[in-house]
């Protein structure tokens, strides 16, 4: 999970409040000191944390009751306000408004620069724009040859000529090809540091390119050191946006993202994994609402619809109101939500799911069950995908043979089949309510 650490503490200190007998000053006290607690154990600036926290406990002695909700969800309410201004407030969208929409990356080593040159191609070819790749790095050996394969990836197309050492000569040479694409992501080169020959080579191609967008790829591995970067290549070469990498591998990640949101140039979009998929616009409230256990429905279902064709979830829709379910149904489920990415990351966005406290453990052994059971699928004929409870005794035995899978196993599928029914059964009858409860789950109020 993104940020883990900072999550579990402030989820600690809601729970604080929620097992409150009184809302006072001694209680607001206590919390200010965990949050102060949690942000500096992120790496948050000394100064930003408790200029926050000064604000978060203001408001708490001075602001009176809203009318519906109670003292402590006022009190968690002015929490989550606070910590979503003090990230940014809201989020900076990208739209684009004309073809080609130009976007020069920029950045130093070692943050990943080209890996999300990549992550941002499929984030717009995702949208319906037609992306192309080009690569200025005439530096770093074998730049060119990386791009490339990232392009190849994700079928985006890449541009460069790895025997150039003029960027500038790289862009005439495409010129004329490049003006047919949507999106245009370029791949600058990097330094050890900002230095003097980096800065001039960026503002040569910031002119040649003339980009609507210039991003700085910072790792959230530095931490407070991102707000110096942030603001030495905005004043260097006008940057106006920041992806922050690696979020989810460092607990300095929390220290990087406060820090560039003091800088003129916001965070834009966020790397939370390896996987080309996993990168995400940096929407405050949505962070927020993550870490501190509300879920993130929107980018779940974001994630949804780019995992299920529009006609299949239509499909899907009518049959469950008609209370059919098979094992070809389960079976297109479970294809989603490989593509949604990990069942770790995919379970935190939803709300209410952390009440459950469900171990990673429990995760990790039903990420690995998943896997198994589309083996045995694939091992199924179609009549028994189609009617699972004819799947009895030798069937089970030639489906376990098929799939390398052991009998246990091609029970245990089954078993989560009868489940998965009985779920489309109660929602076919409307009583979403009754199976909430079975589930023990229930949404957060705010």
């Amino acid at each position: 999970m993104v940020l883990e650490k900072l999550g579990e503490s402030i989820k600690g200190t809601f729970d604080k409040i929620a097992k409150a007998v009184f809302v006072d000053e001694k209680l607001i006290n206590e919390l200010v000191k965990d949050i102060q607690r949690a942000l500096l154990q992120s790496d948050v600036n000394v100064k930003l944390v408790f200029d926050l926290t000064k604000s978060i406990k203001e408001k708490a002695m001075a602001e009176k009751d809203l009318p519906g909700i109670s003292k402590k969800e006022h009190l968690v309410k002015i929490v989550y306000d606070e910590l979503v201004k003090f990230l940014g407030e809201e989020p900076a969208k990208i739209e684009v408004k004309k073809k080609p929409y130009k976007i020069m990356l920029v950045g130093l080593f070692g943050n990943g620069k080209t890996t999300t040159a990549g992550k941002l191609a499929k984030y717009f070819m995702k949208r319906g724009h037609k992306v192309a790749l080009v690569g200025l790095d005439v530096w770093r050996p074998a730049a060119y040859e990386q791009l490339f394969q990232v392009g190849k990836s994700i079928n985006a197309a890449v541009f460069g000529n790895p025997k150039q050492k003029d960027p500038l000569k790289i862009l005439k040479e495409f010129d004329s090809e490049l003006k047919k694409f949507d999106v245009i992501i370029y791949d600058t080169a990097g330094r050890d540091a900002l230095s003097d020959d980096l800065i001039k080579e960026l503002n040569k191609i910031g002119k040649a390119v003339n980009a609507d967008e210039r991003m700085l790829v910072i790792g959230a591995d530095v931490g407070q050191g991102a707000e110096k970067q942030a603001q030495a290549f905005h004043d260097a070469c006008g940057v106006n946006g920041v992806i922050i990498t690696k979020l989810d591998g460092t607990a300095k990640g929390g220290g990087a993202l406060a820090a560039c949101s003091v800088t003129g140039a916001k965070v834009k979009f966020i790397g939370v994994g390896e996987k080309v998929d996993d990168f995400e616009m940096f929407d405050p409230k949505r962070f927020v609402g993550r870490i501190i256990g509300m879920g993130d429905l929107e980018t779940l279902l974001e994630k949804v619809k780019e995992a299920i064709p529009e006609e299949k979830a239509e499909d899907l829709s009518k049959k469950m109101l008609r209370g059919e379910f098979n094992l070809v149904d389960l079976y297109d489920q479970l294809q989603a939500m490989g593509k949604m990415g990990p069942l770790s990351k995919v379970v935190e966005l939803i709300p209410g799911f952390s009440q459950i406290k469900m171990p990673k453990e429990a995760l990790q052994v039903q990420e690995g069950k998943l896997k198994k059971w589309k083996f045995i699928m694939d091992s199924c004929t179609q009549y028994e995908l189609e009617n699972p409870e004819e799947i009895t005794g030798t069937r089970i035995e030639r489906i376990a043979k098929g799939s390398g899978m052991p009998a246990s196993e091609v029970r245990d599928l089954l078993k989560q089949y009868k489940q998965s029914k009985k779920m489309v059964k109660m929602m076919k009858g409307g009583n979403m309510d009754k199976m909430m409860k079975r589930m023990g789950a229930k949404m957060p109020r705010m």
